[in-house]
């Protein structure tokens, strides 16, 4: 692979404005290669003599040492010359071509005015993310301190033994590990920590507890109602193993996050350092120059090339995590703070490609099957649509949306869209693209198999007398999916079924749980699939009431009429709720104006559904009108604030000024065909009658369209999210900190 190729690979996605150039360094020096070659002077054998001259000059020996003190010969063959010079009150770099040898000059001045824009722009960068992770590192030297004098007070609380022993052994343990900035930190940093271990007015020990209080975050249900009751707070301390417990596994998963920043930022100054060293190797070779050695001691001699605090503090965050979160095993502790990359298993492929091919092979005898037999005309085909159909169609849905969903990874992967930072999951859990596909494919064979085998066993008349457990296939096969679902067992991707399962929670809990981008996105896939849950109703009341027995559909009941309004606008109202809690904690209106759309979805979906109930011309323009409204409110809000899109002013007309795909003719049609599928469910206010399909089949179609439409959204709402990311330098996660050190606070709980 070319350089160029694992350079853009090894990026951090969110910093790649901020790494160097390195392609338009290489078009630049296209053009003085360009030039060169158009003015190439005839070739003389002159190159040849001063060659061979080389080999008579005298032996400089085997032993002589390097002389550090440059003759002026020496000086004034040097093709550039580096200046360091300070502008705004910050060191910047600037480069004097020495020997424009030819007209190609002008060329090379452009070359080395973008290069040193480029580096200065790495080096300043650098220095403040640097500064950045110091800062953060104080803070955590002040969580240690903190952690380990609560330790001592549940080891062995305070009355039961000697005080001075335990500052004794505090100040020993402190010492020996607790300093992440002992050498590494400036000066500046360490005056500035009210608890420095080297200030000489140092609090006691076990007195840091007085200045500290446990950081109260709304994280739970039982904790967002005590925030909104009027309930006094507890003063108490409580050092306890079970807060111990927490206050270490907080502290831990911070550990983890400042280290793999630390990482990036080893890697971002590693690939800057050897891009510079390959362009001007570049560079040397098409002028046939020797500017290379000069720009790298330059760049050696820099902040970027000479600055060893992020290792010094690596090492220091290694010692420290090994011994108080790892039991002292380095080898657990590094398997931790640097997990394994995500190994391509063959085995996954294998499987996808068995599970695709089984698919297509069953869908086809499936239609033979249906051909064959003249199932269409036969009279209990009205029955099977009003029963079986929806029943089927639920899994067609699921795997409609896995479809969409693994689509969305592919294409988040290519074009370098942060899934797995933005969706918040745990390094080298997310699945990719193949894994989904797997699911997916796996849940179609399972589904498929049982309509042939419900088709089959009608059929035949020797199972013709077994129909009430032909009926219980479907029901079989979905409590199936649900055990797998919920299995506890560490299979079939543990760590994303129970990610999903903790987003759905949250989002049935709405509002009493703090709203992170997952949850309000899987809120959002839920509104798409309506018609699923309305499926799952009708199975509680098919096999709840007996129908299944006799092949009949009698949920029309008032009872079964009104839970159907209510399922139609419950993802709906989860989303509305969603919006009131940030809303509430934000207060940003764009929330409530957001909210307001969903509001007014679920007035539509509520009237629209009372049209297909009640039928009638008056219900019908009401739910049109409002169906009408919502659609252009939703259509408008998927355009401009969640896609970013349809921008005046933007140097892309009518789309952002970033892109991530580069025909612009993609955005429009996402544009245009969000609008229509928006205004799909038309079909089922207006009645139209595609090719005399059936009722449900026409249902199937529209809810299908819908989560097509999602899944076109998914994609580019992510990656207006990763843009923002992007152009905030939002690389790493946010990492509550178990305690709250500012004494000036007064809000939160005490220990």
């Amino acid at each position: 692979m070319k350089f160029g190729k694992e350079f853009s690979a090894q990026m951090v996605p969110e910093w790649q404005e901020a790494y160097m150039d390195y392609n338009f360094l290489k078009t630049l020096l296209k053009e003085i290669q360009i030039f060169k070659l158009r003015n190439k002077p005839p070739v003389t054998p002159s190159g040849a003599l001063k060659r061979k001259l080389t080999l008579y000059r005298a032996f400089s020996g085997l032993t002589q040492r390097n002389n550090h003190t440059s003759s002026s010969s020496e000086i004034e063959s040097q093709a550039i010359l580096v200046n360091s010079v300070n502008r705004d009150g910050s060191q910047s770099y600037e480069t004097t071509l020495l020997m424009p040898s030819d007209e190609a000059g002008e060329y090379e001045l452009a070359y080395f005015r973008k290069l040193d824009d480029e580096f200065n722009k790495v080096d300043k960068f650098y220095k403040a993310k640097v500064e950045e992770v110091m800062k953060e590192a104080c803070m955590l030297n002040t969580q240690m301190d903190a952690l380990i004098a609560f330790r001592i007070k549940v080891d062995k609380p305070l009355g039961l033994s000697d005080r001075s022993a335990d500052m004794t052994r505090l100040a020993s343990d402190v010492a020996a590990s607790a300093a992440i900035l002992a050498a590494s930190a400036p000066s500046g940093a360490r005056s500035t920590r009210p608890m420095s271990l080297h200030d000489g007015t140092r609090l006691a020990p076990l007195e840091i507890l007085n200045h500290v209080k446990f950081n109260n975050t709304l994280e739970t249900p039982r904790s967002t109602i005590k925030g909104l009751l009027p309930v006094s707070q507890e003063t108490q301390l409580k050092f306890t193993r079970e807060n111990l417990r927490r206050v270490e596994e907080q502290l831990k998963r911070a550990f983890v996050e400042f280290y793999q920043k630390l990482r990036l930022l080893k890697s971002y100054s590693f690939l800057n350092t050897l891009a510079f060293s390959k362009i001007m190797k570049k560079y040397d070779k098409i002028t046939s120059r020797d500017a290379s050695k000069a720009y790298m001691k330059m760049v050696d001699h820099s902040y970027l090339g000479s600055s060893d605090e992020v290792i010094k503090v690596m090492e220091r965050v290694e010692a420290t995590f090994i011994k108080h979160f790892s039991n002292s095993n380095r080898s657990k502790g590094m398997r931790i703070l640097r997990p394994k990359a995500k190994r391509e298993r063959h085995r996954t492929t294998f499987l996808m490609g068995l599970f695709s091919g089984c698919t297509a092979a069953l869908v086809i005898a499936l239609i033979l099957i249906i051909h064959a037999r003249n199932i269409m005309n036969k009279p209990g085909r009205e029955t099977y649509m009003k029963t079986m159909f929806p029943l089927y169609s639920l899994f067609g849905f699921i795997v409609l949306h896995m479809l969409m969903y693994a689509a969305n990874i592919y294409l988040w992967r290519r074009y370098r869209v942060n899934y797995s930072f933005i969706f918040g999951f745990k390094q080298g859990t997310e699945m990719d693209h193949r894994q989904v596909l797997l699911v997916s494919f796996g849940i179609a064979v399972l589904a498929l198999i049982s309509v042939i085998l419900n088709l089959d066993m009608e059929m035949d008349p020797k199972t013709n007398d077994y129909k009430q457990l032909t009926e219980l296939l479907p029901l079989n096969l979905l409590i199936l999916l649900l055990v797998l679902l919920f299995l506890p067992f560490n299979v079939l991707y543990r760590s994303a079924r129970f990610f999903l399962l903790t987003c759905l929670f949250h989002c049935l809990a709405a509002p009493l749980y703090k709203v992170a981008l997952p949850d309000f996105f899987l809120a959002d896939q839920l509104t798409s699939q309506v018609q699923a849950i309305r499926n799952l109703e009708f199975y509680i009341c098919y096999y709840g009431w007996g129908d299944y027995k006799r092949r009949e559909n009698t949920c029309n009941t008032s009872v079964y009429n009104t839970f159907y309004f209510i399922v139609a606008g419950i993802p709906y109202w989860y989303r509305l709720l969603q919006c009131l809690r940030r809303l509430f904690e934000d207060k940003d209106p764009m929330h409530g104006y957001n909210g307001l759309k969903y509001f007014m979805t679920v007035v539509a979906v509520s009237l629209r559904t009372a049209y297909i109930l009640n039928k009638g011309i008056g219900w019908r323009i009401i739910a049109w009108i409002f169906s009408v409204i919502a659609a252009i409110y939703g259509t408008y809000w998927d355009l401009v604030i969640d896609w970013g899109l349809l921008q005046r002013n933007s140097k892309n007309r009518w789309l952002r000024n970033k892109l991530l795909i580069p025909h612009k003719i993609v955005y429009y049609l996402a544009m245009v065909l969000n609008a229509l599928l928006r205004f799909a469910w038309l079909q089922t206010v207006l009645n139209f009658n595609f090719f005399s399909l059936h009722r449900e089949t026409s249902i199937a179609i529209v809810a299908s369209l819908e989560i097509i439409r999602r899944g076109i959204w998914n994609f580019f709402r992510l990656e207006n999210e990763h843009l923002n990311n992007v152009g905030k330098y939002r690389a790493f996660k946010s990492v509550p900190l178990p305690f709250n050190c500012d004494e000036d606070d007064d809000e939160g709980e005490w220990l």
